[in-house]
């Protein structure tokens, strides 16, 4: 498969800080890859140096092909980015502002055409000031598409956004994979990785802790699904548990889930007892992606 990125044993040293050590990193075509990392762990500035913002101290650096730091600027017409904050000027409309941009672009995509894979059709013509939020986010995006980049930088495109606003974001973003584009995704919302990466990797004080899908980085860390109720006793329960506060708690592989609810609630069966607020818990990429950055 064809990398759109190709990062190598990438380092970034600001004097005697080293903010990047040894990164590497590889993004298929036309694939959605979120790159998460907690604050100051060097995800901005590895993402800065893959847009040709920064320059790497050392390591080889490849994005559709080129060196950011050295490429031209054809190259930088097949990129789009989103920063995490933008001001577009307030009195122009969507349509007129994604008209301005077109002009920066020796082949843009039709004007008409990027404000309807954005879904800006009712607000086209509406002043950008009076758009909320989750509308002039899109605003944004089509800024980021109309130059019909191969590759989509998008940095915490949801942060702030009502729960609503988020979920159709979601939607704008899968319509970018059905265009076959690239796109990477920061995002401090493991759910929203969760949703739309097909790959994932991990960054905590500048190196790269995991990486694969969702449920790889679970096994990774051996993330344990746990069933557990309300209740003080389990006498005669053939599987092992533990008290916890108000619970009482079984820990179970993945592939044993099954069969282990099966004998609690035989077991319950047998003996007449309830299973007050049982519940099936598997870890979440928020529980995995925490314990990495611990570890």
């Amino acid at each position: 498969m064809t990398l759109a990125i190709e990062v190598t044993d990438l380092h970034k040293s600001y004097a005697d800080f080293e903010a990047v050590k040894g990164v590497d990193l590889d993004v298929n075509d036309g694939e959605i890859f979120a790159f998460l990392g907690p604050n100051g762990a060097g995800k901005t500035t590895t993402i800065e140096i893959l847009e040709g913002f920064r320059t790497a101290t050392a390591g080889s650096v490849k994005v559709l092909g080129q060196d950011p730091a050295t490429a031209p600027l054809s190259w930088k017409e097949e990129i789009g980015i989103v920063l995490q904050e933008s001001e577009v000027e307030p009195e122009l409309t969507p349509r007129e502002a994604i008209r301005m941009y077109a002009a920066y672009y020796q082949a843009p995509r039709p004007v008409d055409e990027v404000i309807e894979i954005v879904g800006l059709q009712a607000k086209a013509d509406d002043r950008i000031g009076k758009l909320s939020g989750g509308q002039k986010r899109r605003v944004d995006l089509a800024l980021a598409l109309i130059g019909d980049p191969k590759l989509v930088f998008l940095d915490e495109p949801t942060t702030g956004f009502d729960p609503s606003a988020r979920r159709d974001s979601w939607e704008m973003i899968e319509n970018l994979r059905a265009l076959g584009r690239t796109v990477l995704l920061t995002t401090h919302y493991m759910d929203e990785a969760q949703q739309l990466a097909d790959r994932i990797a991990v960054i905590a004080a500048g190196k790269i802790v995991a990486r694969g899908t969702a449920k790889e980085l679970g096994e990774q860390v051996k993330a344990i699904p746990r069933i557990s109720w309300i209740g003080t006793t389990a006498d005669g329960l053939s599987v092992p548990f533990v008290q916890e506060g108000e619970r009482l708690v079984v820990e179970a592989e993945e592939q044993d889930v099954i069969g282990v609810v099966r004998a609690i609630t035989g077991w319950a069966t047998d003996t007449g007892i309830d299973l007050p607020g049982f519940e099936v818990i598997r870890p979440s990429l928020e529980d995995t992606y925490l314990r990495l950055v611990a570890e």
